[in-house]
């Protein structure tokens, strides 16, 4: 690798698109004296590619990338595409929109005008009273899909309910749960939120078994590993489904499995969610955008294009701790989706850091990896 000034040219590779230059962070030659007949960490790093990987891998700031929106590439550049662009809007906005407007609308008075008799008038009768409302919740959510004229294909043997199992999958946003609860009414493990979907999940999705918990409440973390055991016991319970990447990752990588779901002494079902950007990025991003504004997007958009596979059964092998256990079904979820795998805690994304702490851990590393070449 050739140096232009003492300035390291990046990679052309997609991740290599924003990566900082590596000697930015290393400390400028008037602040060290250098022996005599010794090499400085650049030349090495002109040598070695191993060690320029490695070096661009400590510097560089991966962890954003996974949650961020990747813009699509404008293709109505020339006299001949822009009418065509301009249409397709008109289109999209003036008449998909309102027609699927519609469809829902349609399916949420079908729904409300069967779930709310079903629920109160045969509170005596639980079993019959379930059977019905888990058919009612796959219905709105074919409604919601159908919103976005979703063209979903889904691979694999439908989940069954049994006990001592769970479902885990990646997680790209909460469309995610509805794709996925359209074919099996799952009971979801999911961060309570705000506003009407707040208002969904205290009233219609309770009735399916579905746990929330706040990210704020250290308390919750108890109650919540308690709720699942006696829920992935139940014989006559709706599946589990949990998220264990703990927040929506933008379906290019896949961060860190919390190891909750791994712990519980149940069989895993692991399910890989792989979305086509053709015409949407389905990532949502909840702290730039609304969840009601990533529906309006989605219903403005020409299709959601996706394949959901169930993949096989896995069982926790003998010797294997919790954490090994989650990183191979990641490892299975990953490989089957196309992800790329990054070892960050998703948690991150909510108590990261400050900038000016990294870049202080990331100039404190480098000037020691320096001493350290040089005492060589």
């Amino acid at each position: 690798m050739s140096t232009n000034q003492g300035k390291l040219k990046p990679s052309s590779s997609e991740l290599d698109l924003d990566r900082p230059n590596i000697e930015d962070y290393l400390p400028s030659g008037a602040s060290i004296q250098e022996p005599h007949g010794k090499l400085r960490l650049s030349d090495l790093l002109d040598i070695s590619p191993i060690l320029t990987e490695a070096a661009g891998a400590i510097v560089d700031d991966s962890f954003t990338r996974c949650f961020k929106s990747n813009s699509p590439e404008p293709w109505n550049w020339n006299v001949y595409l822009f009418p065509l662009w301009c249409f397709g809007v008109v289109f999209r906005y003036l008449i998909l929109f309102p027609a699927r407007a519609i469809v829902l609308t349609i399916g949420w008075i079908i729904f409300l005008s069967c779930f709310i008799p079903v629920h109160f008038l045969l509170k005596g009768n639980d079993a019959l009273r379930k059977k019905l409302e888990r058919v009612l919740v796959e219905l709105i959510c074919s409604f919601f899909v159908a919103s976005w004229t979703g063209v979903v294909k889904y691979h694999g043997p439908r989940p069954s309910m049994r006990p001592k199992q769970v479902f885990v999958a990646n997680h790209t946003s909460m469309i995610d749960f509805i794709i996925l609860e359209q074919m099996t009414a799952f009971a979801v493990i999911m961060q309570k939120h705000p506003g009407w979907v707040g208002l969904l999940q205290s009233t219609i999705l309770e009735s399916v078994g579905c746990i929330w918990f706040n990210r704020s409440e250290a308390k919750d973390r108890e109650i919540v590993a308690k709720k699942l055991r006696e829920h992935s016991q139940g014989a006559d319970n709706n599946p589990l489904l949990i998220f264990p990447e703990g927040t929506c990752v933008n379906n290019q990588y896949s961060v860190m499995f919390k190891k909750g779901a791994f712990e519980l002494g149940c069989t895993v079902c692991p399910i890989a969610i792989k979305y086509n950007k053709i015409f949407v990025d389905a990532f949502w991003n909840s702290r730039k955008q609304s969840f009601t504004m990533h529906l309006l997007q989605l219903m403005t958009s020409w299709a959601v294009v996706c394949d959901v596979w169930y993949l096989e059964p896995q069982n926790l092998r003998p010797g294997e701790t919790a954490i090994e256990f989650a990183e191979r079904v990641r490892d299975i979820i990953s490989v089957r989706a196309g992800l790329r795998k990054v070892p960050w805690d998703g948690y991150l994304k909510y108590s990261r850091p400050s900038p000016k702490h990294r870049e202080r851990k990331q100039q404190s590393f480098a000037e020691s990896v320096l001493r350290r070449l040089e005492e060589k």
